[in-house]
């Protein structure tokens, strides 16, 4: 390998930005770990999608499916920011394991009804996640990466409301 190549390599990927170091390092960690854990939910949903039976098929295939579109799309943004506040992103599958917080399922069967409280549960950690995430970046004023999450905690609500709607038996109760 030539010397050219092997300064190149050297380079640092530090995007200029007005954040200090120990925020830059904190926010890239934070929304790294937020990218893991919608890679692994985005994943999980489609899974569900493709494995999923049932006198319900079709309208939980066609909602699994329209949720996972709607994960995989944030998942750009997310790495795009982490680039933006001058941090590397993910760099593969063994990251993205190392980081993630939301379980994988392995199973070969899953009821229909696990399925969608398993999506649910998974939901709301990674509003709780996004949730932290936003104040660590609201106490390091980066409004940018705060006005993004709050759309994407918003995406999450509504799926967690789906979610939960689709699972319930017509009870009175709620529950």
């Amino acid at each position: 390998m030539n010397k050219d190549v092997k300064e190149r390599r050297k380079a640092p990927l530090v995007t200029p930005t007005d954040l200090g170091d120990n925020a830059r390092r904190d926010i890239s960690g934070a929304l790294n770990a937020l990218l893991a854990d919608v890679f692994v939910l985005y994943l999980k949903t489609k899974n569900f999608h493709w494995h999923v039976s049932g006198p319900h098929f079709r309208d939980y295939h066609l909602l699994f499916d329209e949720q996972a579109d709607q994960i995989f799309a944030i998942t750009d943004d997310i790495a795009e920011r982490v680039r933006k506040v001058g941090g590397t992103t993910l760099h593969s599958i063994g990251n993205i394991a190392r980081l993630q917080r939301i379980p994988d399922n392995d199973a070969d069967f899953v009821d229909p009804l696990d399925m969608l409280a398993e999506l649910r549960s998974d939901n709301q950690a990674l509003i709780a996640s996004m949730r932290e995430t936003h104040e660590l970046c609201d106490e390091e004023n980066d409004v940018a990466t705060t006005s993004m999450i709050e759309v994407w905690i918003d995406q999450a609500e509504r799926r967690v409301w789906f979610l939960y709607e689709a699972s319930r038996r017509g009870d009175v109760t709620g529950h």
